[in-house]
Order: structure tokens, then C-alpha cells, then sequence
């Protein structure tokens, strides 16, 4: 899986959206697609910033992607975004979920969710459902979930998904990575033969300001160590981008990708109910759902 083929694909006439497409992983991919011919969506929640990327992929491209503002944590804000994209009347034929964040101290949000589970996990699963039917009316579509290895070492409790009873950092992010990777799974599960797609991805270590609001040496000599040891975020944005748009791939569904190679998850196999019953769970916390000739 080289890079070059990334670059060969022609997205001339596609629209991607891409959130948490203000800085690292983010910005990477949304660079990366319109370079080759998408027309980018960019959400986030900073207007400078957002024109900051828009004015940089206009240099790079000759085209000033649209970007649509979003604070994440915030069902209402979620829905009226996803609204705004809907009035536009584009199809949408690439979804990439990227936005993420770590807090080092428990947080809720305005809506009394614990602030990493609404971010990394909730704000993916509403999105994608309130954009599903256009991203169905666009066939062939692909939705593109950033998930992490960081999903190995925890498990996933449903009585306990916000970590009311004992938070730590390295739990809370996690754990809402091990909730996207099932969420991959199942919404991979309904859209089974419908002609969109959804894949999860790990980029790998990353620069970027993903902890930038939890300050601290830890953040600081972990932020160095990572720039040091690692290429940054546009080779990083490689595999999201390889998912999104190579032919290799259009039948892929439901799978897990690091470093250009399909893995395996690590996942409770002993409990075949479990994404079904978090998906149900999430759908009242969240106030949308899809079902699917496949549902059982």
C-alpha cells in the first residue's frame, strides 16, 4: 500500500468532510484530499483557525474549502451543523470522524456527559447518523472512524461508560476508542450492501494539540518525545487517507487499518451482544439511530 496510490486518485467532483480538521491528523487529511481534488468540508470549533486551514489548502490547491464550526461536546451543536451541511444540498461522499481530545481530570459537558466519551465516541456516532442518508444517497461513500491502539489495554463497561467511578486519563481516552472500534463494527453491520463503507483507523503517534488544554511535563516532554521519534502528521494521515479514497479498499467494511495494514482489534469476542447493546445505549444519549434491512 504505497503512498503513491493514494495520490493517483482523482477526487475531482467528491466532497469530504473532515472534523478536528484544524490542526495534526486532522489538517493532514483534509490537505491531503484536497490536493486531490475533493471538494473538503473542514468542522471545527475555532473560526481563526478554521480560516487559517482554509487559506493554507487554497495556497496549496487554488480552491478555499468551506468549513463548518462545531463544538463537539454539544448535541445541539452537533445537529444544527449537521443540519447546515444537509441544507447545502451536496452529497457527501467521504466522512472522516478524526476530532479527539484527553483530559487528565474528569469533565462534563453542557449536556452532563463526561467531556472524552462525548468528543472521541458520541460526537462521532451522532454525526454519522444525522449525514447517514446523504452519505447513502451518494454511493459509493466511505465514513473513515480514528480509533487507537489505546483500545488493547482497557475494557468497556456499560453501567460505567462516563467513568463516574474511578477516571484516569488513559481509561477515559481508551475506553471511547474501544466504543468507536465496536461502533465501527455494527454501523459496518447495517450498512451492509448499501454501498457506503466505514472503516476504523489508528494513525499511530502523532503530533498534534490533541492534550494541549491538559498542561503539564508530562503533556510537554511527551508532545517533544513524539516529534522527535516520529514523522509528522501528513505521514501519519497516510492510512485515513489510503481508507478514504483507494479502489483497494471500496468493498472493505468494518475493518481496523494501522500503518497501511489491516489488524485485528482487540475486542470481547465472548460477548456477541455487546456492540448491539452499546449501540442502543448510545442512541438515547445521542437522540438518533438507523436501522437497516440487516437488523436483527
Amino acid at each position: 500500500m504505497k503512498t503513491e496510490q493514494n495520490q493517483n486518485v482523482n477526487l475531482k467532483g467528491k466532497v469530504s468532510l473532515v472534523t478536528g480538521a484544524t490542526s495534526g491528523h486532522g489538517q493532514a487529511v483534509a490537505r491531503a484530499l484536497a490536493k486531490m481534488g475533493s471538494e473538503v468540508v473542514l468542522l471545527g470549533r475555532s473560526r481563526e483557525k478554521c480560516i487559517m486551514v482554509r487559506d493554507e489548502i487554497a495556497a496549496l490547491t487554488g480552491r478555499p474549502p468551506d468549513y463548518l464550526l462545531c463544538d463537539l461536546s454539544v448535541r445541539d451543536d452537533i445537529d444544527r451543523a449537521a443540519n447546515e451541511f444537509l441544507a447545502s444540498g451536496r452529497p457527501l461522499d467521504i466522512l472522516v470522524n478524526n476530532a479527539g481530545i484527553v483530559n487528565r481530570t474528569r469533565q462534563e459537558t453542557t449536556d452532563g456527559v463526561e467531556m472524552v466519551f462525548a468528543v472521541n465516541y458520541l460526537a462521532y456516532f451522532q454525526l454519522s447518523l444525522r449525514l447517514i442518508e446523504r452519505l447513502l444517497q451518494s454511493t459509493p461513500a466511505r465514513i473513515v472512524n480514528v480509533a487507537s491502539d489505546a483500545h488493547r489495554v482497557v475494557s468497556l463497561k456499560l453501567d460505567d461508560l462516563e467513568l463516574r467511578n474511578g477516571y484516569s486519563w488513559w481509561s477515559s481516552y481508551g475506553r471511547s476508542k474501544l466504543a468507536v472500534v465496536y461502533f465501527t463494527q455494527e454501523l459496518a453491520r447495517r450498512l451492509a450492501g448499501s454501498g457506503v463503507t466505514v472503516n476504523a483507523v489508528d494513525p499511530g503517534p502523532v503530533a498534534s494539540n490533541i492534550a494541549m488544554n491538559n498542561p503539564g511535563i508530562l503533556v510537554s516532554l511527551t508532545g517533544k518525545m513524539i516529534k522527535h521519534l516520529f514523522p509528522g502528521p501528513d505521514w501519519a494521515a497516510r492510512t485515513a487517507v489510503y481508507l478514504a479514497t483507494s479502489p483497494d479498499v471500496e468493498r472493505v467494511n468494518g475493518a481496523y487499518f494501522k500503518y497501511h495494514k489491516l489488524r485485528a482489534p482487540r475486542i470481547d469476542t465472548g460477548d456477541r451482544t455487546l456492540p448491539g447493546r452499546l449501540w442502543e445505549i448510545t442512541a438515547k444519549m445521542t437522540g438518533v439511530d438507523f436501522l437497516s434491512d440487516q437488523t436483527t
